[in-house]
C-alpha cells in the first residue's frame, strides 16, 4: 500500500476539491470534509487502471511543489492506494457471533455478499485512516 499526498481546495459555496502534484489530471471532489480521503482513494484507483504503478512522492516533495497552494489556506490530505489485483484470495477469519450476524443483515440491507461487504468495509476504513 502506498500512501500519496492530495492538495485540498475549497472555495466558499463549493465541493471540497483534491489533486496530486505527482499526478497531473487526477482531480477528486467531496460534498462532505469526511468524503474526502475516500473519493480522492477512487480517484487514484481509478488513474491505475490505467498507468503503471509509480513510488508516492515523499510529504516534503509535496508540500514543496504546493507550496503556493498551502500558502493560500489549501491542506495535504494522505491518501492511501490500495492495489486492486482483481484476483479474490480466501481467506480464514474469526468473529464475534453477534458481529457476524449484523455483517450479514447489513450487506444483505446492502443486496452483497458477506465477502463484499466486509472488503468495502475494509477499504473504507484504510482510505478514511478509521
Amino acid at each position: 500500500m502506498r500512501v500519496f499526498y492530495g492538495i485540498v481546495h475549497k472555495d466558499e459555496d463549493s465541493a471540497y476539491g483534491v489533486s496530486f502534484p505527482q499526478l497531473p489530471g487526477v482531480f477528486s471532489a467531496a460534498d462532505a470534509d469526511e468524503d474526502i480521503a475516500f473519493n480522492a482513494g477512487e480517484a487514484l484507483e481509478l488513474y491505475f487502471e490505467d498507468a503503471d504503478e509509480v513510488d508516492a512522492w515523499p510529504v516534503e516533495r509535496v508540500v514543496e511543489a504546493a507550496r503556493d497552494d498551502l500558502a493560500a489556506g489549501a491542506f495535504l490530505v494522505a491518501v492511501p492506494h490500495v492495489k486492486s489485483t482483481m484476483k479474490p484470495v480466501r481467506a480464514n477469519i474469526s468473529l464475534d457471533s453477534g458481529l457476524l450476524t449484523a455483517i450479514d443483515v447489513a450487506a444483505g440491507d446492502r443486496k452483497l455478499t458477506r465477502s463484499a461487504f466486509i472488503a468495502q468495509a475494509a477499504l473504507y476504513a484504510i482510505r478514511n485512516n478509521i
